[in-house]
């Protein structure tokens, strides 16, 4: 698989499932063998994923990424060896990070995988560029900006007292995330919102129903049988 794949989804979902450690190894740098170039945006993707692992109170030292050929079987073993004897240095997951702000660590993955499409949207103008030198993807993410990408994330909810029921945003809704009908007012599912902001730009002019909100808690769903619009 090229590393041109490899998700923010899959490294935490990793470590979601117990792994103490995790490896990615992809062709040298300039040598892309699809002419996709997918090195340079796993590379960028591990260095952000490293930000948000010492955010959350992860050792980074548990995600590593390494450049080689299909020849470099020795240089493969070694690395793989290096890797194994840093982990079993660090310990299993979790012994070494303990608590991290009131969220055990099993909360903090799990909330990050959570928010891994909104990290990929709010992130794209970034995530998209491809850099010469490993060191300058070193000083593309700053902890300053992990921060406030992880501790001020926007949500979005419907005014029960705007919505007309004109499922223009139900229709638009990438995952499926807003429940409702002709006629009734619509719902955004908190759990399945990946915050990507498609209802909110999608919400017609004149009833301006869909509703931004950074730092407040977004107001509980009305009932279902409330729901009808007369």
């Amino acid at each position: 698989m090229c590393t041109g794949r490899v998700d923010l989804e899959f490294i935490f979902r990793a470590f979601a499932n117990g792994m103490d450690g995790v490896f990615i190894g992809g062709c040298r740098l300039g040598e892309c063998n699809y002419v996709t170039h997918g090195n340079y945006h796993a590379l960028n993707l591990v260095v952000l994923a490293k930000r948000i692992m010492e955010h959350i109170g992860l050792d980074p030292a548990r995600l590593r990424i390494e450049f080689m050929t299909s020849g470099d079987g020795i240089l493969f073993a070694s690395l793989m060896d290096e890797f194994i004897n840093q982990i079993k240095a660090l310990g299993p997951l979790g012994s070494a990070e303990g608590e991290t702000g009131g969220e055990n660590l099993t909360q903090a993955i799990a909330r990050v995988r959570r928010l891994v499409p909104y990290i990929k949207v709010t992130m794209r103008h970034k995530l998209d560029q491809r850099l010469e030198s490993e060191a300058e993807y070193e000083k593309l993410y700053t902890a300053e900006e992990v921060t406030e990408l992880l501790e001020q994330v926007v949500s979005y909810y419907i005014d029960p007292e705007k919505c007309q029921g004109c499922m223009i945003c139900m229709r638009r809704c990438p995952v499926g995330a807003i429940e409702g009908g002709k006629k009734q007012i619509h719902v955004i599912d908190q759990d399945k919102c990946i915050k990507c902001g498609t209802c909110f730009h999608a919400c017609p002019s004149r009833f301006q129903a869909v509703q931004k909100t950074l730092e407040e808690a977004v107001p509980p769903p009305l009932p279902p049988e409330e729901r009808a619009i007369a």
